[in-house]
């Protein structure tokens, strides 16, 4: 179960929980890492992303895999992989073990009706954007790291970490590592919220099916998380877009071969360029590959969260009846 429960009979610490939430984040990140390069670039792509003289280099998600597995190997689909490993980690240590200890607490101090199961979803969609502002603010360098080790062509620019983190810091010194933590922050917590809120939601929606397919709790766990993730997303994806296109900033002569790039100055002027020269839609630009991602990632990473916790709550029991 996701979320603190008080009938569970072996409660984990707060350094089993990160254990589990990175677990999950590093296994479901080298799942979905394909997407999310193809996503990365169409985001960034001023283009239109459609079959046109108009169109720019990627015009769709099959042809943008061909065109990467032609141009740069099949190493190309995990370009920044390790980066964001190192994210997927962090990110997902801090937001679980973040997020267990606000439920928790929520629980303990919040008056027996605010805690209770009709008011689950708005509580969670608290607990979930804080935890998640948090992780957040600890992985934002690993996060600008790998767009850019995602974003970049041939050749490359960046050879390896070492040297992007010197080529970085000779950019614009730290605040070079914290470029789109603004628009990240915007979007972050309602994204995670709202992820949390409608797992629980859909959740709790699930007891209603047939006793057949309810009790199947794998399944409910994997459909319910893809849904949450699909919905998170769709609600929040322009800041994603915008986040993406202000972290590459100052990293222009790395994507050349792409297309065309643009400089912006902040949040609201990224918005009115977007807007102005690519139209509502180049705010979702990219969003077809991001919700396959979107929900492949979310329904592995509940699922894997709450595998891996259930383990752990074996291992309690195995070493207590010993």
């Amino acid at each position: 179960m996701v979320g603190y429960d008080p009938q569970e009979k072996v409660e984990l610490s707060s350094t089993e929980y990160a254990v589990a939430g990175g677990v999950s984040g590093f296994v479901t990140r080298a799942a979905v890492n394909p997407l999310d390069v193809i996503k990365i670039r169409f985001q960034l792509q001023v283009e239109p992303i459609k079959k046109s003289h108009h169109g720019g280099k990627y015009q769709g998600i099959l042809q943008a895999a061909a065109t990467l597995l032609r141009e740069e190997g099949v190493a190309a689909f995990w370009k920044g992989h390790v980066p964001a490993q190192m994210l997927s980690l962090i990110y997902g240590a801090v937001q679980f073990a973040v997020f267990e200890l606000l439920t928790k607490q929520a629980w303990l101090q919040l008056p027996e009706e605010a805690s209770s199961e009709a008011w689950k979803p708005a509580l969670h969609f608290l607990c979930g954007g804080v935890s998640a502002m948090a992780a957040t603010c600890a992985c934002q360098p690993v996060d600008v790291l790998r767009t850019r080790f995602s974003s970049q062509g041939e050749p490359k620019v960046y050879r390896s970490i070492p040297q992007a983190l010197r080529s970085m810091w000779w950019e614009g010194g730290p605040r070079t590592f914290y470029r789109g933590l603004s628009p990240t922050l915007v979007q972050i917590f309602p994204y995670a919220g709202f992820q949390f809120a409608t797992f629980a939601m859909f959740t709790s929606a699930w007891t209603y099916l047939p006793k057949s397919i309810s009790d199947q709790g794998a399944v409910k766990t994997l459909v319910c998380g893809a849904g949450a993730g699909v919905v998170s997303k769709t609600l929040v994806y322009p800041l994603d877009v915008v986040k993406k296109r202000l972290q590459v900033q100052g990293f222009d002569h790395a994507r050349r071969s792409f297309g065309q790039v643009r400089a912006y100055s902040g949040l609201v002027h990224c918005v009115q360029c977007m807007v102005r020269e690519e139209g509502g839609r180049g705010l979702f630009k990219g969003l077809s590959p991001s919700l396959l991602k979107a929900a492949c990632a979310s329904s592995l990473i509940f699922f894997l969260y709450e595998q891996c916790c259930h383990a752990l709550r074996l291992s309690h029991r195995v070493y207590t009846y010993r």
